[in-house]
C-alpha cells in the first residue's frame, strides 16, 4: 500500500468534519464517530486483564497539573477554566463592558480547574491517595477529552481531541517492559487495520530556551517513541500513538512508592483516537461501505 497524497484530508474534512469557526475544533459526523467507536472497542480487546478502567471529564484539578510539572514544561499548551466572579452588579458590569474597554473577557479570573492535557494526569494523584503500589504493579485503562492550545489549519492537529491511554505504575523493570510490550501491540493494531506505520524516537514539545536540551535528553535516553502514519503526507507523517517511559518523574512528584519504600516508575501507551480515525479515512476514503471487508470486520462496522 502506498502512502497517501498530501491533499487526502481535504475531502475527509469536507465530508466528515464541521467547522466551528476555530482552527483545531470540529464537529464530527456519524460516520466519523462510528469509526472512533470501532477503534475504542478494538483497543479494549487488547486491554490487559488486570487493568482498572477509569473514564475522566475534560477538566482536571489545577493544583494537580501544577504539581505534576506540566505548567513549567508546557505553559503555552495549557488551557485554564476561567469564570466571572462577584455579585450580580459586578458580573452584569463585566458582561456589559464595551469591547474598547476590554469587553467581558477582561473580567475573567481563574478557577481551580484547567483543561486536561493528557488522560494519564488524572491517574497519579488517585494512585498516590491509595497508598503503596503493590508488588505486581498497577495498570489503568483511562480516557477523556483533552485540550492543548496549538491551533492549526491541519485537521490532524486538533486543539480538542480524544485520548485513550494504558498506564503502568510499578518497578523500573515493570514500567520498561510495559512500554516495550505496547510498542509491539500498537504496531499489531495498526497492522490489523491495514495501516502502514513506523516507530520512531520522539520528544515532547517542551517550552522555552531549555526545550532543545530537554528534547535531546528524552531522545538520547529513549524515553518516548511514536507510531507514525502518513495521514497528510509521507514527508510529514502524523503521530497516532505514543509510548512513553517517565522513569520516576511522577513517582517523585506524587511520592508513589512500593512496599519497600522505593520510588515507583511509570509508563503509558497513548492512542490519538481522532488521528487514528483520520488515518483510516485518508487511507480508505469517506464511504465506509467501500472499505476493505477485513478492516470493517476488525472495527465491527
Amino acid at each position: 500500500m502506498n502512502y497517501v497524497a498530501r491533499d487526502t484530508l481535504v475531502p475527509v474534512n469536507r465530508a466528515l468534519l464541521h467547522s466551528t469557526g476555530v482552527n483545531g475544533v470540529y464537529g464530527r459526523s456519524a460516520a466519523f464517530e462510528q469509526v472512533v467507536d470501532g477503534l475504542a472497542a478494538l483497543i479494549s480487546r487488547h486491554r490487559e486483564g488486570d487493568a482498572e478502567i477509569l473514564r475522566f471529564p475534560p477538566v482536571i484539578n489545577r493544583a494537580h497539573i501544577e504539581k505534576a510539572g506540566y505548567l513549567h514544561s508546557f505553559p503555552n499548551l495549557l488551557g485554564a477554566v476561567c469564570c466571572l466572579h462577584g455579585d450580580e452588579a459586578q458580573i452584569r458590569g463585566a458582561v456589559d463592558r464595551p469591547a474598547k474597554d476590554g469587553g467581558w473577557t477582561s473580567a475573567l479570573t481563574a478557577t481551580d480547574l484547567v483543561l486536561t492535557p493528557a488522560a494519564c494526569y488524572h491517574v497519579y494523584p488517585l494512585a498516590a491517595a491509595r497508598g503503596r503500589v503493590p508488588a505486581e504493579g498497577l495498570i489503568f485503562d483511562v480516557a477523556c477529552d483533552c485540550f492543548r492550545h496549538e491551533p492549526s489549519q491541519d485537521v490532524d492537529r486538533l486543539q480538542s481531541f480524544r485520548m485513550r491511554e494504558y498506564v503502568c505504575i510499578g518497578s523500573p523493570q515493570q514500567a520498561s517492559d510495559f512500554r516495550d510490550r505496547w510498542i509491539k501491540q500498537g504496531q499489531q493494531i495498526a497492522d490489523s487495520l491495514g495501516l502502514r506505520s513506523s516507530i520512531a524516537p520522539a520528544s515532547d514539545p517542551f517550552f522555552g530556551r531549555a526545550a532543545k536540551i530537554m528534547a535531546g535528553a528524552q531522545i538520547e535516553q529513549a524515553l518516548k517513541f511514536e507510531l507514525l502514519i502518513a495521514v497528510r503526507s509521507s514527508e510529514q507523517p502524523t503521530a497516532c500513538m505514543s509510548f512513553n517511559c517517565h522513569r520516576d518523574h511522577f513517582g517523585v512528584k506524587w511520592n508513589l512508592r512500593d512496599a519497600t519504600g522505593a520510588l515507583a516508575h511509570t509508563a503509558c501507551a497513548a492512542f490519538g483516537m481522532d488521528r487514528l480515525a483520520l488515518a483510516l479515512f485518508s487511507t480508505y476514503g469517506t464511504v465506509l461501505s467501500r472499505w476493505p471487508a477485513s478492516v470493517r470486520d476488525t472495527l465491527s462496522l
